[in-house]
């Protein structure tokens, strides 16, 4: 199914509602002194935003950055609150404590290695004027690329929307970028808070099944993010990927990626080897192409079995499968 894409009017009148915005923040002190200026230069009026940093047992200094940047920002009339809440090592259970202490009528979720434009937060909410617009996703683009690794990850378009906006199953919105009338979850739950992986297309899943509320995309509501730089990571976040598609089969029935036979990764090894390396050379050689251009089977190969290994090895435990209920006390410490 097509999601609408709406852009910030120049003409029409910005509706603010309150908003809280929730971050879930595990061991983040490198990303974290970015993030607070990004949220605290939000061009959003402070009397209608709150922010929810959710320290998530964190064993850096991440819990210190976040109680200094609630003194920073209660000094400019901002309020940016820190919580810790370490009973469940889960960024959606950390979603949920901050969901739990929110006051917003809108809830707007991003990452800690997220980095939001001035204008995110309030392009982010003008949807909402709709009142039958439920869920907004908004744009994630890569931070420049610094390393060969960072330009494949950004060739693939792997942090886009666009792919999970095109989900064959369904529609959804990745919450590194992503808002919910608070309302809404009422009805649905919130995140499921044992779920490791998967957790934001299950809740724009449920509340797609369960309610009539809209999904659409905002495209002047961009976050910057930034891509896996070793293939230690690469690899993790390939591995990750192919345990969401097993946990959202087991939830949603959703069909599992199949995996390349060795016949088949044989032969686009062999093909690589034998063409696309050759020619990758000559262009690169004439200056028409790049060294990335020569490794990009290899890398993708490297990817799908990665992929392949979480979707067989995952397990979906029975605890995953709890849908915490929007009134559910939560343990969260300022």
């Amino acid at each position: 199914m097509a999601v609408p894409t709406v852009t910030t009017s120049e003409t029409e009148p910005k509706v603010y509602p309150l908003v809280t915005v929730i971050v879930p923040i595990y061991n983040g002190e490198a990303d974290l002194p970015e993030l607070v200026e990004r949220l605290l230069g939000q061009d959003y009026p402070a009397d209608r935003v709150e922010y929810l940093l959710v320290d998530n047992g964190s064993g850096d200094r991440t819990l210190q950055i976040l109680q200094a940047a609630a003194q920073t920002a209660a000094a400019q009339g901002i309020r940016l609150r820190a919580l810790t809440y370490s009973a469940i090592q889960s960024s959606y259970a950390a979603r949920n404590a901050g969901i739990a202490a929110a006051q917003g009528e809108i809830l707007a979720f991003t990452d800690a290695d997220c980095q939001p434009e001035p204008g995110w937060l309030a392009a982010l909410v003008q949807p909402f004027a709709d009142d039958s617009i439920g869920l907004v996703a908004g744009e994630i683009k890569a931070l420049p690329s610094r390393n060969w690794l960072e330009r494949y990850a950004d060739r693939q378009g792997t942090l886009s929307q666009h792919n999970t906006l095109n989900h064959a199953f369904l529609p959804y919105g990745q919450t590194a970028n992503l808002a919910v009338r608070a309302e809404i979850l009422g009805t649905v739950g919130c995140f499921r808070p044992h779920l490791t992986t998967g957790g934001d297309a299950d809740l724009c899943w449920r509340i797609q099944q369960e309610t009539d509320w809209q999904l659409v995309y905002a495209a002047d509501a961009v976050v910057y993010h930034r891509h896996r730089d070793s293939l230690k990571g690469l690899k993790s976040q390939w591995y990750r990927y192919g345990c969401s598609n097993r946990y959202l089969h087991e939830l949603h029935g959703v069909e599992l990626t199949r995996s390349l036979t060795t016949q088949e990764t044989r032969y686009r090894l062999l093909r690589w080897g034998l063409k696309e390396l050759p020619q990758a050379t000559v262009k690169l050689l004439t200056g028409r192409g790049t060294a990335l251009e020569m490794a990009i089977t290899p890398l993708d190969l490297w990817c799908a079995h990665a992929r392949s290994r979480g979707q067989a090895q995952a397990q979906l435990s029975d605890a995953a499968r709890a849908i915490a209920p929007l009134e559910e006390p939560v343990e969260c410490e300022s």
